[in-house]
């Protein structure tokens, strides 16, 4: 039991255990909810309806996600103020619950002091005070300075590996002449690399002493009028993350994997990626895995071929021949490009599952890919089926795979009978 500080712990349903980082699901599981900012309002109760429907048809009343409303973003304001967006309750629910699913939350871009959680508009001070209202929209719901919420869930949870499946529906449209070749499964890490936030803003004391460091030390020549930004690459958060891709292909019978990096250039980061990788399947996967050099691309009965390549020329194959990628394992930056990228050619993030996992622990989030749309939101036009279909990925990771296919089907259905929103139309 959990002594939350605004939340009422849930009278009905049971915890989700996890047993040597695997789920052990009960027939009733408490699943923590996040509703999310601007469209979060109109996909989430979408997203509910149907993934409740789907388990009363699956099961006949014999299992029910029972749902627990936590918060962050403009909700979290309205319930616990003080620029607290993403609470401690929140923080503990999940770690608690194990398994969640979120809509999208607002991220701003930065240079700024202040954000409106209602319209995503940033805006500064007046007087060096917080403005008491939204100069766009009106709203009450001004907080200052944040990274991104979507970041700081994965930060503080150590959720390493973002899992974005990217395949293509009959019927859906694309910008591309054959999207039924793509099948892709992005395991991006999802710690460090830039997303870290080590940065320095131009024109600081602190960035001109880091320069000045740098010079001395490195005799690195960096102008002095430039903003600085640290991308860290660990041994461990890569071959655990690539270590997560193999047993996904593994378990899921998939043919290879391949390590997308820019090596060529980062030789010590993302070139250290590259070689960590092979690493760990040499070591510890031996009689499973073959390089691209040890069999020239055509692997034996039984084993998965694994390969690498350069970042750009990956976004130029996955346009000219997508079917020969199957499995992918890259680093933060590079697979926030990639997977829009391979969302935009089977119909965008409209319909583009995500979530984000600790395989150690069992924690994981499910989300919507997408952002917030705020000028849409409370209009009931927008595609919920990206938070669907991370819906699809939760109930595959708890094992209700029957409740997966049901929905998977209805989809398919849905758009070959053309009843679509606004975005596919």
């Amino acid at each position: 039991m959990v002594n939350f500080e605004k939340l009422t712990y849930p009278a009905n349903g049971t915890r989700i255990e996890i047993v040597d980082g695997k789920p052990q699901v009960p027939d009733d599981p408490i699943i923590p909810f996040i509703r999310g900012d601007g469209i979060g309002l109109d996909i989430t109760p979408a997203m509910q309806k149907t993934l409740d429907g789907a388990v009363e048809k699956a099961y006949g009343g014999k299992r029910k996600i029972h749902w627990f409303e936590v918060h962050a973003g403009l909700s979290a304001l309205e319930l616990y103020g003080d620029d607290r967006i993403l609470p401690d309750d929140t923080i503990e629910a999940i770690r608690h619950f194990k398994i969640a699913i979120k809509g999208p939350l607002t991220t701003p871009v930065g240079g700024f002091k202040y954000v409106c959680m209602a319209c995503a508009k940033e805006q500064d001070g007046i007087d060096g005070k917080r403005p008491e209202k939204c100069v766009a929209c009106g709203s009450p719901y001004i907080t200052t300075r944040f990274r991104s919420m979507n970041v700081g869930l994965r930060q503080v949870m150590d959720l390493y590996a973002c899992v974005r499946p990217v395949r293509w529906f009959q019927g859906v449209p694309s910008p591309v002449k054959r999207p039924e070749n793509l099948n892709i499964v992005v395991f991006r890490e999802n710690t460090e690399d830039v997303y870290a936030g080590l940065e320095l803003k131009e024109g600081t004391e602190k960035t001109r002493k880091f320069i000045d460091f740098c010079q001395k030390e490195f005799n690195w020549k960096i102008r002095s009028d430039s903003g600085i930004g640290i991308k860290p690459i660990s041994q461990t958060a890569s071959k655990r993350l690539i270590r997560a891709a193999i047993e996904y292909t593994l378990k899921h019978k998939r043919k290879s994997i391949t390590l997308v990096h820019k090596g060529n250039i980062q030789k010590f980061t993302e070139g250290a990626f590259r070689s960590w990788g092979y690493e760990v399947a040499k070591e510890e996967y031996p009689d499973k895995i073959i390089s691209w050099e040890e069999c020239q691309g055509r692997a034996p009965q039984g084993k998965i071929l694994m390969k690498d390549i350069i970042a750009d020329i990956f976004f130029q194959q996955i346009l000219t021949r997508p079917e020969e990628f199957d499995v992918i394992a890259t680093t933060n930056l590079n697979g926030d490009y990639i997977s829009d990228a391979l969302a935009a050619q089977v119909g965008g993030v409209g319909i583009s599952p995500g979530a984000n996992i600790n395989f150690t622990t069992g924690h994981a989030i499910f989300e919507a890919t997408h952002g917030t749309a705020p000028k849409y939101a409370n209009q009931d036009k927008v595609n919920p089926t990206s938070l669907i279909l991370s819906g699809v990925m939760m109930f595959d990771y708890i094992g209700w795979n029957e409740v997966s296919k049901l929905i998977i089907n209805a989809f398919i259905k849905t758009i070959m009978q053309k009843r679509v929103t606004y975005d596919l139309e």
